[in-house]
């Protein structure tokens, strides 16, 4: 027979069978690196440093043989678990890159050094194997024809900076501008430059369309696109070269000569800008800038300064001023500003003895605009005091090189006065903090007896054979009867989406020429372009159930065709997806040709849905 106390005991050995697997002392400091074995030139990939504990100072290798395109970007996670009664807190740092590989061979990163608890640990190296990328596609067929070289007054790409001299630490901002007179597409950075002794915080990351406008330069008129722009933290002093940038883009230029009843001339004769015009590849580098990095004052640097660099403000505060032993208090140290706020580590805060301190959880809330990066980063103790008493939290600098006044402050975090009342003997469980959702109980050494009330019953009720033992029992069965059900119907439903996609395909692009009809009257050209290439391409994704990762010209083209869509329309429809590209930087005025590419559109996807049904 099964009383209630086996069943119960039961149930706790399972929970404890449970956290002893998920959880463990002791934790190992690891500090690894990991990144593909073999990689295509011009691939992307990640490199990643990772570390199972609260890292600092992390110094990173050279990385000479491949393009650096973002990092180090610093991240972490934590985890906590309970075990044997004892809160076990579980933390891992990473610093990511986004490299690029140039060419071919054989090649070592190696090792990098991060400092956990005052020792320095290294990374293993990381060896990688860069092979032949794929094939490139065969030569235009007329490109036999002469053509008129681009000019570097009509295209070419500057980097600027805001400041050619700044102190180790401050921030620059470096802006890549795009110039072109001719209507270009598909820009596509090849190579991003290595930027050796520096940190770097990419500006446009979360940015999905260029900043656009006119400039006069040199007295001539251009069309600028901000393509890229980063934030530059400069790790050591002297001159420091940024590399330049490489860039292709795809020009639309004016052929020399035309042959006549050439059937080549007509596919790529583009009537959208006039007559006449031919497509081209071109290779642009933009200028390299080199920085004089100013060393930090030497003279009135103090031991208490780690680093930060910029303008800042320091606000501390805690939860609670008056509470019980093995209860918690929240102690947060906030630093909000604007500089390399990033890189800035823990306080070094000294805590009563009789304090029991867990690593703090890092809280960042930093913006990254193109003005820059700025925000606020919060570290929270969380905090348990042991005895009763009264202690003091003293008071702590924070001290860093103000840009304002070319000195370094000192702000100075209030002191915090704690009386901590006695207890009581059965309380082991924290009852207030900001991290609740982290930390639910603390177990104690000793545990005084229950003076509570038992309620009592017969010795002879048994929990077997009860309604909810049997309620319990069937419990799983009857769940695991509905998810089949359940599952079915999703797996009944997901069959459907490419059908329902299909029909839908029309009405979509419909919708969506009406909005760009809207931006049309009203001279936005950016939204309108934005919405013409959402239906050519959202209309060929839902009609045929592509992806939109996998769309390009050679699946539109192969996906028209397999419906035995006419050659004629199908290369109309291949010209107004390349249009929707060469209008976004097309000289002069764009208000005929986006009424021409809005008209373009709309007869090339109601004539496509006649040949399809």
């Amino acid at each position: 027979m099964v009383t209630r106390n086996m069943f119960l005991k039961s149930v706790i050995l399972s929970l404890l069978f449970i956290f002893t697997v998920k959880g463990g002392y002791g934790q190992q400091i690891e500090f690894k690196a990991s990144a593909f074995d073999q990689v295509a030139v011009g691939d992307q990939f990640r490199l990643i440093f990772s570390v199972n504990a609260q890292a600092t100072g992390f110094k990173a290798p050279a990385i000479k043989d491949f393009a650096v395109l973002s990092g180090p970007n610093p991240s972490s996670s934590t985890s906590m678990q309970v075990i044997n009664n004892k809160v076990t807190r579980t933390v891992e740092y990473s610093f990511t890159y986004i490299l690029q590989a140039i060419k071919e061979g054989s090649y070592t990163i190696d090792q990098a050094s991060v400092n956990v608890d005052g020792q320095t640990y290294q990374s293993n190296p990381v060896k990688i194997t860069v092979v032949k990328g794929t094939t490139k596609p065969a030569p235009d067929q007329n490109a036999n024809q002469s053509l008129p070289d681009i000019s570097s007054k009509n295209l070419f790409v500057k980097a600027t900076v805001n400041k050619n001299d700044p102190y180790q630490g401050e921030q620059v901002i470096v802006t890549y501008k795009l110039y072109t007179r001719v209507p270009i597409a598909s820009p596509q950075f090849t190579r991003i430059p290595s930027l050796t002794g520096f940190w770097k915080e990419n500006l446009l990351e979360n940015n999905t369309t260029y900043t656009q406008y006119r400039e006069y330069l040199n007295g001539q008129e251009y069309v600028v696109a901000e393509i890229k722009k980063d934030a530059l933290f400069a790790q050591k002093s002297g001159d420091l070269k940024i590399e330049p940038l490489e860039l292709k883009v795809i020009a639309q230029i004016e052929k020399k000569r035309r042959r006549a009843n050439d059937p080549f001339d007509d596919f790529f004769n583009d009537s959208f800008f006039g007559s006449n015009y031919q497509n081209v590849e071109k290779t642009l580098y933009s200028n390299a800038i080199t920085l004089k990095v100013k060393p930090l004052p030497q003279n009135q640097k103090t031991v208490d300064f780690t680093g930060a660099v910029g303008n800042f403000r320091l606000n501390a505060s805690v939860d609670k001023n008056t509470l019980k032993s093995n209860d918690a208090l929240t102690l947060k140290y906030t630093i909000s500003g604007s500089g390399n706020i990033k890189l800035i580590d823990k306080p070094n805060i000294n805590f009563p003895p009789d304090f029991e301190v867990y690593d703090p959880r890092i809280v960042d809330d930093i913006k990254t605009t193109t003005s820059g990066m700025a925000g606020t980063r919060t570290f929270e103790f969380l905090i348990v005091p042991r005895n009763h008493g009264n202690y003091t939290i003293k008071s702590i600098p924070f001290v860093y090189f103000d840009l304002n006044s070319k000195n370094y402050k000192t702000l100075n975090s209030p002191e915090f006065r704690i009386t901590v009342e006695k207890g009581t003997g059965n309380d082991s469980y924290v009852r207030a903090g900001a991290n609740k959702e982290d930390f639910q109980y603390i177990g104690t050494d000793i545990r005084f007896i229950n003076t509570d009330v038992f309620n009592l019953k017969p010795i002879n009720h048994l929990f077997f054979g009860t309604g909810i033992y049997w309620l319990l029992f069937l419990l799983p069965f009857i769940l695991f009867v509905l998810f089949v059900i359940i599952w079915q119907k999703e797996l009944k439903r997901r069959g459907n989406v490419a059908l329902v996609r299909n029909k839908k395909a029309t009405g979509i692009a419909r919708k969506r020429l009406k909005a760009a009809e809207h931006f049309l009257k009203n001279g936005n050209q950016s939204a309108f372009c934005t919405e013409i290439s959402n239906a050519l391409w959202g209309y060929i994704s839902d009609k045929f159930n592509i992806s939109r990762s996998a769309l390009s010209i050679d699946s539109v083209h192969g996906a028209l065709k397999s419906k035995q869509v006419k050659e004629e329309l199908i290369i109309k429809f291949v010209s107004s997806l390349n249009n929707c590209e060469y209008v976004r930087f097309a000289p002069g005025d764009k208000s005929e040709v986006m009424g021409n590419l809005y008209t373009e559109a709309m007869e090339v996807i109601t004539q496509t849905e006649q040949e399809l049904k």
